[in-house]
């Protein structure tokens, strides 16, 4: 995302990198009013849905990677709570309604200023309709989930340790990153 080249709270053109007083890190600052532009992480919200020992996936659509599969997820939008946003993304990539059992991962990708909320949920009911950015969804029995062609290796790792954890009847929550692959499991 860009950033703006004109200052949004007095219109002004001297917008620079600066650390403003008392702060610690460098951000976009008017040298006019003193505005600052914080420049803050995006939260995407999903879920891991089972039904019957499936689970569901959603085969992508859109950029980056269409056609391969991952778990219902997406951008939060203002004004939602993140479990409003993993079951809102759930019902447009998918067409299914959820509920939300526990939260059950949160993962870190500082690279790309992105945060990943994972929640453990029970599909309640299936439409058949999904919106444009799915190809294709479907509940998986764990030996028939695309591994070869899952999204991301987060997901294929979330995934995997989510099966081993329902056949031992037993659930964490984990919090980790991808910069340095430090995945820590809190029970």
């Amino acid at each position: 995302m860009a950033s703006p080249r004109f200052c949004p709270q007095c219109g002004g053109a001297d917008l620079g990198r600066r650390v403003p007083p008392g702060d610690t890190h460098e951000r976009l600052m008017c040298g006019g009013c003193g505005y600052i532009h914080y420049v803050n992480p995006k939260i995407i919200a999903g879920c891991i849905i089972e039904r019957d020992g499936k689970y569901l996936l959603c085969q992508r659509a859109i950029p980056p990677r269409p056609g391969t599969w991952t778990l219902p997820a997406g951008f939060m939008e203002s004004g939602e709570t993140t479990e409003q946003a993993a079951l809102r993304e759930v019902w447009e990539e998918s067409g299914v309604r959820a509920q939300i059992v526990s939260p059950y991962s949160i993962f870190s990708v500082p690279t790309i200023s992105e945060v990943y909320i994972i929640f453990r949920a029970l599909a309640l009911e299936e439409t058949g309709q999904y919106g444009p950015e799915t190809l294709d969804y479907r509940f998986f029995a764990p030996d028939e989930i695309p591994w070869d062609s899952i999204y991301y290796p987060a997901i294929r790792q979330i995934l995997e340790r989510y099966i081993e954890e329902r056949e031992a009847g037993v659930y964490g929550l984990y919090v980790g990153n991808d910069d340095s692959g430090t995945v820590h499991f809190i029970r």
